[in-house]
């Protein structure tokens, strides 16, 4: 058996305030014809990064339903998940010469976790990104079956993604986040809807402004002073140089000006972070205005989830300046807040991000301070663009929106 994540079981009652009637009743009546189907998810890591996030609220959403759905992780092995980072960065555009053995020991890893798989049984499987997508080569049983790419495939790596699309298309369906991600090669088989986020965890719910300072003041910044901020992996994708670079021509501007950039070191399946975390602390370390947070461990005893809801929700602006991005769930979080935000034109960003209507869109670094400082200089502005983008949120990317997409891929597999 699959090493199996613990789940609670949330109700769907919990959301109705957050959610039109129309919403609440279409999710009720589609769930009506599929309580007690049997789904397992497959994935990665249980915690760390978007996937697991998005898991972790949408399975207690689907049980509250009447889905009775668990949640299983492969195997941790390092060498593996070195692999697969490789994989995943090329599927998003980076050279890289998939040698052979990389290719037998990706696929090893596969034959051994579906080994543990033998016995498990589902209605449906669903199945997350590239690191366990290889699992259907090895299970004959594994129909009707789902894989998730929750990744940004605008220009993938030709070798790898064939390689890749030869078993995707043994799939029943594939769910992409972005139309600009599907490619011929899967086109029969993809659905397009985006991830969510979940308004009732703790990272998520309201936060006085008043009490996100206090906490900031025990890390050192100055909350007296205007802050902005980015909050994501320590990855290469992020365009952090360009954020830093961007901060200290803004600073010309606004000397008082403080930069914190959030990566917790939380995913196993990211071998990358540490290398990217050094490189971007090189850039900053004379620069006493410039925070780096990546240790869970500097929190004390707060939570990853309240500090990085802290930083939100006290900071002017907030930045995803990804120049590859399957979606961006912390954009997401900081527009829930009402958060003035700045992002990279990648393709999950530009899903969220409507230039100039509710945030901006940025190309460069000198892109990048310009908009700081007119933000900065313009509270009206900032207040104007959070109010549209917390709206944007509310009609789009909440997580019971998830669970219907969902719930209407079951029933379209199932027939």
């Amino acid at each position: 058996m699959l090493p199996k994540v613990k789940t609670l079981t949330q109700k769907l009652e919990k959301y109705k305030k957050l959610i039109s009637k129309e919403n609440f009743e279409e999710i009720i009546n589609l769930a009506g014809p599929l309580k007690g189907l049997n789904i397992k998810m497959i994935n990665s890591t249980p915690r760390g990064g978007g996937v697991a996030e998005v898991l972790k609220s949408l399975v207690p959403l689907m049980k509250g339903v009447g889905i009775k759905v668990e949640w299983y992780t492969i195997p941790l092995r390092e060498d593996f998940f070195k692999i697969t980072k490789e994989i995943h960065n090329a599927i998003q555009g980076n050279e890289y010469a998939f040698p052979f053995w990389h290719r037998v020991k990706y696929l090893q890893h596969m034959e051994k976790s579906a080994f543990l798989m033998r016995d498990m049984k589902a209605d449906i499987w669903v199945i997350h990104d590239p690191q366990p997508a290889g699992l259907i080569l090895y299970l004959p049983h594994f129909h009707p079956s789902i894989c998730r790419l929750h990744i940004d495939l605008t220009s993938p790596n030709p070798e790898v993604w064939n390689f890749f699309a030869g078993f995707l298309r043994m799939y029943d369906r594939l769910i992409l986040s972005s139309k600009e991600y599907i490619k011929k090669e899967i086109k029969e088989k993809a659905a397009v809807f985006p991830p969510a986020i979940d308004p009732l965890m703790p990272k998520n719910q309201s936060l006085d402004l008043t009490v996100a300072k206090e906490i900031l003041k025990n890390y050192g910044l100055d909350t007296s002073q205007p802050l902005i901020s980015q909050v994501s992996r320590f990855d290469t994708w992020k365009g952090f140089s360009e954020v830093i670079e961007g901060y200290q021509l803004a600073k010309k501007k606004i000397p008082a000006l403080q930069l914190t950039l959030v990566g917790f070191f939380l995913a196993r399946d990211d071998p990358d972070a540490m290398k990217v975390y050094k490189l971007i602390r090189k850039k900053s370390e004379k620069d006493s205005n410039i925070f780096l947070f990546s240790d869970p461990n500097t929190l004390g005893s707060l939570k990853v989830d309240d500090f990085v809801n802290a930083i939100q929700v006290a900071s002017e602006v907030v930045l995803q300046n990804s120049f590859r991005e399957g979606f961006g769930l912390s954009l997401t979080e900081a527009m829930w807040k009402g958060k003035a935000v700045i992002g990279g034109r990648a393709g999950g960003i530009k899903l969220q991000i409507q230039n100039g209507k509710n945030g901006f869109l940025v190309s460069n670094s000198k892109e990048v301070a310009k908009r700081i400082v007119q933000l900065i200089k313009n509270p009206e502005l900032r207040e104007k663009l959070g109010t549209v983008a917390k709206e944007t949120v509310r009609g789009k990317f909440l997580i019971p929106r998830l669970l219907r997409d969902y719930l209407k891929l079951f029933k379209e597999v199932l027939s």
